[in-house]
């Protein structure tokens, strides 16, 4: 980690629940303790996803007949939810409320509080709202914890010979993301560690992004604070993998 100045990380939704899809309150304690121990950050905003929970009420909606903006404010409503999991763990470290837009997070950045919050509006991701909160706040490091090792050059569930890179360019990125996009791209709660609006940000933000699995946390802690080098995908305007 290289440590001092503004951090933005993002938490996929699915991280946040056993897979019997009860709330994985140990792993959230567990990830608030890594960051309570090794403070070391001028501004910290966290991201939280949807996850399981927020899918089940998406296709819940859909078989009610409802349309995909509804099912997209209430993954907003979820990810917000899931903010104040951790907001509770910080306690008096967080700032007490979720920002629901850009004007309400400069307004709780003033108080130099860990940030905590979920999605902003209908057809945006939260990988695409922790891109703009970097953008916003010139974070140093934006890392995106997921459930896998980092990006792919295809789906690994799908393919056992998938490929993990350590590098990637924005260009390469964009050709993955179109030879995996179909009709769901867009669509509430489908989970992509990149879709098509978070690429736009990235490649007129020039951020660099480290991915990460956050499965275990393990990495992610010998990451925070220094212990290890990074593992995982780096994504950056020049790419370099080799």
């Amino acid at each position: 980690m290289k440590g001092k100045g503004n951090i933005v990380i993002k938490i996929g939704g699915s991280l946040l629940f056993t897979k019997d899809k009860k709330i994985n309150s140990k792993k959230i304690a567990n990830f608030c303790e890594i960051i309570k121990n090794k403070p070391d950050f001028d501004n910290l905003v966290i991201v939280c996803g949807g996850g399981l929970i927020a899918r089940e009420y998406i296709n819940s909606i859909r078989s009610l007949k409802g349309n995909e903006a509804l099912c997209d404010i209430i993954g907003i409503e979820l990810s917000r939810i899931n903010s104040k999991l951790f907001i509770t763990s910080f306690g008096e470290l967080a700032f007490p409320q979720v920002p629901r837009s850009i004007e309400e997070l400069s307004t709780a950045s003033l108080f130099k509080k860990i940030i905590v919050m979920g999605g902003l509006q209908p057809g945006q991701s939260t990988t695409s709202v922790a891109l703009e909160v970097a953008e916003y706040l010139g974070a140093n490091e934006l890392i995106l914890l997921t459930n896998v090792d980092g990006i792919y050059d295809k789906d690994p569930k799908k393919h056992t010979d998938a490929k993990v890179f350590e590098n990637i360019s924005y260009v390469e990125l964009q050709d993955i993301i179109l030879k995996s996009s179909g009709d769901k791209q867009a669509a509430a709660g489908e989970y992509r560690i990149f879709d098509a609006v978070s690429l736009q940000i990235l490649k007129r933000s020039h951020i660099e992004v480290l991915v990460m699995s956050g499965s275990d946390l393990i990495n992610f802690k010998k990451y925070w604070n220094g212990e290890a080098k990074f593992m995982g995908t780096i994504v950056s305007n020049n790419g370099n993998n080799n």
